[in-house]
């Protein structure tokens, strides 16, 4: 008889929710009752899209998002949140707690939802940002948040990073190489999540514009994007990712323009494009790498995160990126069709070791 799995997903974009949807069908076809924690959201219906009834969902909030037009402003709210941050917390463990009282939970995974851990049983946490790269002007607050950040999972039993462990995989400084110690044997290296796979099928699309962040930066990401198409020749898709728009399709200048594309779908445009141009995310890092495609990458204002892994793999010859604000289409996808594409790195292993490590 399988376990019962409390699975947590953090709600920041769509990205937490894809590589959590690989564990979860995992958890699921070996039996186990799994019930996802997570904010509603976009994230939340993709999940419920893909997985149906075979899991149940429990909706509660998560962190503050306080995304703004302005970089600047973003790192100003989301520093003046975290006294919020910090109480939401403890209000997940609590609710944690009390979920794994009430409802006989066996293990908790959690995908960076720091709150949410148990002290009554095993609890593994999905992170491949143990460092964060600050902006310059935030440099000497690198350590220290690095600091915070394994102080907030220190009851976590494993740290289940989704890259490859060596040569900096796909994550660089990110998830590799930390300026402290995090403990022996805690932090564990599954390889790259992605649910997609590369069969033969021809390369017919010129370019895949997909559109994602939170907003207002997807909407602003979609202005530019609409703005260029009549400047572009060949065969052109774009998918604006947004749910509530699924199943609608329109022309404009000669493109195909989706509302939103499910999982297969969107499995299915990557393998049939030769340049995609996407933001920088990890998990759309991790699909494109077992894809071995060439990019574009449009870093979201004011996430660091993604504009060091657009900046490291642009530095590393795998792809072209820009910021958003000197983003020019038609000159960036002459200078990504020149990169050499991203290494190819197989998720094959990777849900295997999840499952090995979470036991059962």
């Amino acid at each position: 008889m399988g376990r019962r799995v409390l699975f947590a997903v953090h709600d920041w974009g769509l990205g937490h929710a894809s590589r959590s949807l690989v564990l979860i069908r995992a958890l699921v076809e070996r039996g186990d009752a799994v019930t996802i924690l997570m904010e509603p959201s976009d994230g939340m219906r993709l999940l419920q899209n893909e997985l149906g009834e075979s899991c149940e969902f429990y909706p509660y909030r998560d962190i503050p998002k306080p995304f703004s037009r302005w970089p600047a402003m973003f790192y100003i709210r989301m520093s003046l949140s975290m006294p919020w941050v910090s109480v939401h917390f403890k209000l997940e463990h609590r609710l944690t707690e009390r979920l794994v009282r009430e409802r006989g939970f066996d293990l908790v995974v959690s995908d960076s939802r720091f709150g949410v851990w148990s002290h009554e049983v095993p609890s593994y946490c999905i992170f491949h940002s143990l460092r964060q790269m600050m902006p310059r002007p935030l440099l000497a607050f690198e350590k220290p948040v690095e600091w915070g950040q394994r102080n907030l999972l220190r009851h976590y039993e494993k740290i289940l990073i989704p890259d490859a462990e060596e040569n900096g995989g796909l994550s660089g400084k990110l998830g590799h190489d930390p300026a402290l110690d995090w403990g022996e044997g805690r932090l564990v290296y599954l390889g790259p999540l992605a649910d997609v796979v590369r069969p033969d099928t021809a390369e017919d699309i010129d370019y895949f514009f997909s559109v994602s962040g939170i907003e207002p930066q997807r909407g602003l990401f979609e202005e530019r994007v609409r703005a260029a198409l009549p400047e572009l020749k060949g065969r052109i898709a774009v998918t604006l990712g947004r749910p509530e728009l699924a199943g609608e399709k329109s022309e404009q200048c000669g493109a195909t323009v989706y509302g939103y594309l499910d999982r297969e779908h969107q499995a299915q445009m990557l393998n049939r494009s030769r340049v995609i141009i996407t933001r920088s995310g990890y998990t759309t890092l991790m699909e494109l790498a077992v894809l071995g495609k060439r990019a574009l990458f449009v870093p979201t204002p004011g996430q660091s995160e993604q504009e060091y892994l657009a900046r490291f793999h642009r530095e590393s010859g795998h792809v072209w990126s820009t910021t958003q604000p000197r983003l020019d289409i038609p000159r960036d996808l002459v200078r990504a069709e020149a990169a050499d594409g991203l290494p190819r790195l197989s998720s094959a292993e990777s849900v295997g070791r999840f499952l090995e490590v979470v036991g059962g």
